[in-house]
């Protein structure tokens, strides 16, 4: 099962910021969700809400700010306590320092339309750019915008978020031609899951941050979560598979001195 960091890594470094990557990425972490916000001079920036209040303390609405003056905030507030000043990045920054991440999650909120149309121009001619197509799903609850991204370039892999058991979301994503299933873990089942793999979906869950609903999530068969608490949800993982290694090598010694 792949651990995702949520915004980076929400719980432990400020949201959606390059310091908060870069805590991760030092962990070990090489996928990551993230939201994507156009920006006034037409830059897919790296912020989860519309507006700029709650994480940089300034106010306004996102596509009202250039990525230079975005660039310029603090995206510290209300998030995990961090030493020094982070600042709202474009996706760009964020593959320029990070080339050889594995997969990105970008999902895209809900907005005026006419923004959202330029959005998905400008994340389709990254992904096309820098040959992101088996390293990046767009995923979104907007399902015009799913829409649009496929119309545009059916090789870009797209992923339906959704937390609501109605309508059946199996049912919503196979009729958008979905690649990823992407559910708030609350509402996940092992026969949703299931479902999701024979139409060839794979199922990501969020957020999730607790190790006993991350193992339930993990015997249902998900695919990956998505957590706030990456590093150490990794070194949950690892120790648990180092500890298993351990126990058949040891069981395998047993067995070569009983057979001698």
């Amino acid at each position: 099962m792949i651990v995702y960091g949520h915004r980076g890594a929400k719980g432990e470094a400020p949201e959606n910021t390059l310091a908060g990557f870069r805590h991760a990425y030092r962990q070990g972490i090489r996928h990551f969700e993230l939201d994507l916000v156009l920006s006034k001079d037409g830059k897919p920036m790296i912020i989860h809400d519309l507006t700029v209040d709650r994480t940089t303390g300034k106010t306004g609405e996102v596509h009202k700010f250039t990525a230079a003056e975005l660039a310029a905030m603090d995206a510290r507030r209300n998030t995990a306590a961090w030493p020094s000043p982070a600042c709202v990045p474009s996706l760009e920054d964020l593959l320029d320092q990070f080339p050889d991440l594995e997969h990105l999650q970008l999902e895209v909120k809900k907005d005026a339309r006419q923004r959202l149309n330029i959005l998905c121009n400008r994340i389709i001619e990254i992904i096309q750019r820098r040959s992101l197509y088996n390293r990046v799903v767009v995923t979104s609850s907007d399902t015009w915008f799913l829409r649009e991204v496929r119309r545009r370039d059916r090789q870009v892999k797209i992923g339906l978020v959704t937390d609501r058991k109605f309508p059946r979301p199996v049912n919503a994503a196979a009729r958008l031609h979905c690649d990823f299933l992407c559910l708030g873990w609350k509402i996940c089942s092992k026969s949703l899951v299931e479902e999701a793999h024979r139409r060839d979906m794979q199922v990501s869950t969020w957020t999730v941050n607790r190790i006993h609903d991350m193992l339930c999530l993990e015997e249902m068969g998900v695919d990956s979560i998505i957590t706030d608490f990456p590093t150490s949800t990794r070194m949950f993982f690892d120790n648990r598979l180092q500890n298993r290694l351990q126990l058949a090598t040891g069981a395998s010694r047993e067995a070569s001195t009983s057979n001698a």
